[in-house]
């Protein structure tokens, strides 16, 4: 197989040839890659921001393939079910945190495409557990992104409980399908985005949002809620100014800059600041019975495997409108 590798923080993905990507051990399936999403969380571990990968490591979270080969004990699967593998990739099934449905804290868990070869390959082995059967009506390049910018989104929009009026800070990957789902659900969709980004404001507002405009800007109303998905510490303060008494800022994120001090009346008024970790096997079952109700549609850029150096420049620079998706 061919796959995408990186050797050490900082330095490019290097093209290489193995003879397999192994055989899946008791509880494992081998997927054949049909496609990787490009997220930001791949960019953090490229250059280094997430500083624990495994070495040599295969990137990419975001899997869709066919299941080639089971492992002992595998069941609810067969060969050439089409899946998706997202960022949680194994656990331990019997911590406390495991046993009360909140297995995205586990303190073992261990993660797809960081310390599990992941998906920028055209072979994977995944955790049968953390395949997701994947809804009909999505080709295999627009399935990529649901299963971490859409799934993230899902969680981080449940997080912030009932909101008729929702922000959105940062419209990449996750906030283009997050948007959609609030749509559905009744929400009123406010996008901010990069000051001056016009393109991105024009694409927010093309999936529903009622207005859009730079993050400099105040927010035309007060909020209920917002959705925080820029690694950027400094839009806490500035959520929290735009959210109304009771609000709830929710940062999506895995990685963000060092949030700034603020006053402690931006906060007061119960407003509530809480991040996202990960994901759950509920939030997975529960999106992907949800997009095709709404129906998600994802917006992609396709690449060459060969090419995934080009997608996370291109993602780096904000050049990416929507999801880049690599096609081995």
């Amino acid at each position: 197989m061919r796959a995408m590798v990186l050797d050490a923080a900082g330095t490019p993905l290097r093209l290489e040839e193995r003879a397999e990507a192994g055989v899946p051990g008791a509880g494992q399936v081998a997927i054949r890659v049909r496609a990787c999403g490009v997220c930001r969380t791949d960019l953090h571990i490229v250059d280094g921001e997430l500083d624990r990968p495994k070495l040599p490591l295969i990137p990419g979270h975001e899997i869709v393939g066919r299941v080639e080969a089971l492992g002992a004990g595998v069941t609810g699967l067969k060969p050439g079910d089409r899946v998706g593998v997202p960022w949680l990739g194994w656990t331990c099934g019997t911590c406390a945190y495991c046993r009360a449905g909140r297995e995205n804290l586990c303190a073992e868990a261990r993660f797809t495409g960081y310390q599990i070869d992941g998906g920028y390959a055209e072979l994977a082995i995944a955790d049968a557990r953390y395949c997701f059967k994947l809804p009909a009506g999505y080709d295999d390049v627009a399935a990529a992104p649901l299963l971490c910018a859409g799934l993230i989104g899902y969680r981080a929009l449940r997080l912030a409980g009932p909101a008729e009026r929702l922000g959105l800070y940062g419209f990449g990957a996750a906030a283009h399908i997050a948007v959609q789902v609030a749509r559905h659900l009744g929400q009123k969709v406010y996008a901010f985005t990069k000051p001056g980004d016009k393109a991105g404001q024009d694409f927010a507002r093309g999936l529903g949002a009622f207005w859009a405009g730079g993050s400099d800007r105040p927010a035309p109303e007060p909020l209920d809620a917002a959705l925080i998905f820029a690694p950027v510490g400094a839009l806490v303060p500035a959520a929290l100014a735009a959210t109304a008494k009771g609000g709830t800022v929710v940062c999506a994120g895995i990685h963000m800059s060092d949030i700034p001090s603020f006053p402690y009346r931006l906060l007061w008024q119960e407003r509530v600041v809480r991040s996202v970790a990960n994901l759950t096997r509920r939030d997975g079952e529960e999106f992907l019975a949800l997009a095709p109700q709404v129906p998600v549609r994802t917006t992609t850029v396709p690449f060459p495997l060969a090419e995934a150096n080009e997608a996370l420049r291109q993602l780096r620079e904000g050049e990416i409108e929507g999801a880049a998706v690599l096609v081995p």
